[in-house]
């Protein structure tokens, strides 16, 4: 059994590498073309940054297969015999818990050059030393604290109740649901620094705009993303009582008032469509999945590795090998996910104008360095929205034709 595990993810390990050097050299051969939708410089600057970041992926892959192998080879089995606590819910905590400390050390050199050196380099991360260990502490707190209770929850559901792994899934997908109701509170409060928009005119745009669809919200908040990062979004978060509108202050630097709205409009097209729901619905079939196969994993396996089959072994060995399913599956997800997105343009562009969609999606595109081209297999594996190309050809926005005035004008670029 164990042997299997171990091909699925060499196989896993190769798709992640070649795809990676596949779409690196799509995007070298790319940059050489006329540019198009990023204003002439972006256009390079981005290609030049989609390379670098697809070059320390791949570094990153090689990393995790050598961590990978360390874990099943002997990492597991020496930190189980560290782990000495008698009480089985405390050993899952304990050992989870240095599970996860550990691969977090392991990994934190490549969020730190990725935050400081690369993203830093073409202009996206304001993030500062001090900033950074304040929420790597607040991180961990919510994490020793939370995540600690659920998995002594999840090792309690494991040694005592009947077919565990469907209460487990009831119990994670339970627990999954109150982090999103919880989240922008947490958030608000630890984080970041939200405010009701300054901007009395525009907060009254979006709120007519709600209310023309029938989202109930409770407010329309700015937040101060721009002390971490210069890229721009917004995001419809919580659920409930919780639901908030929430607009990075880059966003609402850059877009005028009929932009945001044409954004905005998008992410109503998700919730008009039902689309939060199905993701709900979707996100619950795959955890099902996930416990079915891990629920009942045979004791041979666990000798493989030489442990004891107990909740904080299962629960590791869960946390190593859910991303080899998670990869498998994710084509299907993606591809279910832009169908989404091509009818969330669709509604936003009805509800405001293509107009005004297209000019924020060229904004967005410009001032997020997003490159507009990747290579087939590269998309299918991991673009959860449509390549940009394909986003303005459905909302009537000739790329290769349009001329470079018009573009300068719709991105109000002066030479």
């Amino acid at each position: 059994m164990l042997e299997i595990f171990v091909m699925g993810y060499c196989l896993y390990f190769a798709l992640n590498i070649y795809t990676s050097f596949m779409q690196v050299g799509y995007i070298k051969n790319a940059r050489n073309l006329e540019p198009i939708i990023l204003e002439k410089n972006k256009y390079y600057e981005a290609a030049n940054y989609a390379v670098e970041k697809e070059k320390l992926a791949i570094v990153s892959s090689f990393y995790d297969f050598i961590i990978f192998f360390m874990w099943i080879g002997f990492g597991l089995s020496f930190l189980d015999s560290l782990v000495t606590v008698e009480q089985t819910w405390l050993k899952a905590v304990v050992f989870i818990d240095l599970f996860i400390i550990v691969n977090w050390v392991l990994t934190l050199p490549f969020d730190l050059y990725k935050t400081f050196k690369l993203d830093k380099k073409y202009g996206f991360s304001n993030m500062t030393s001090s900033l950074f260990i304040k929420d790597t502490i607040k991180t961990g707190i919510l994490f020793l604290i939370f995540g600690s209770i659920v998995i002594a929850g999840i090792s309690f559901i494991i040694e005592n109740l009947p077919s565990w792994w469907i209460w487990g899934f009831a119990f994670i997908f339970a627990v999954i649901i109150i982090i999103n109701m919880v989240y922008p509170l947490v958030r608000d409060k630890m984080f970041d620094k939200f405010e009701p928009l300054k901007d009395k005119d525009l907060e009254s745009k979006i709120e007519k705009l709600l209310d023309e669809v029938g989202f109930k919200s409770s407010g329309v908040f700015s937040v101060d993303a721009s002390k971490r990062d210069n890229r721009l979004n917004a995001y419809f978060g919580g659920l409930g009582s919780t639901k908030r509108v929430v607009l990075f202050d880059t966003l609402v630097e850059k877009l005028t008032h009929n932009e945001l709205l044409a954004v905005l409009g998008h992410e109503l097209g998700h919730f008009k469509n039902g689309d939060i729901l199905k993701n709900i619905g979707i996100m619950g079939v795959v955890m099902f999945v996930f416990f079915g196969i891990f629920g009942n994993l045979p004791e041979e396996l666990f000798l493989g590795l030489s442990l004891n089959q107990e909740p904080a072994t299962i629960i590791a060995i869960f946390m190593i090998f859910s991303p080899i399913l998670s990869f498998f599956l994710m084509p299907l997800i993606s591809l279910i996910s832009r169908h989404n997105e091509y009818a969330a343009d669709e509604f936003g562009s009805n509800l405001q104008s293509k107009n005004d969609l297209v000019n924020a999606l060229l904004k967005l595109a410009n001032e997020n360095k997003s490159f507009p081209l990747s290579h087939p297999i590269y998309i299918f594996f991991y673009y959860s929205h449509p390549p940009l190309v394909e986003r303005f050809k459905e909302l009537g926005y000739d790329v290769h034709n349009s001329s470079k005035d018009a573009l300068k004008e719709e991105l109000n670029i002066d030479e």
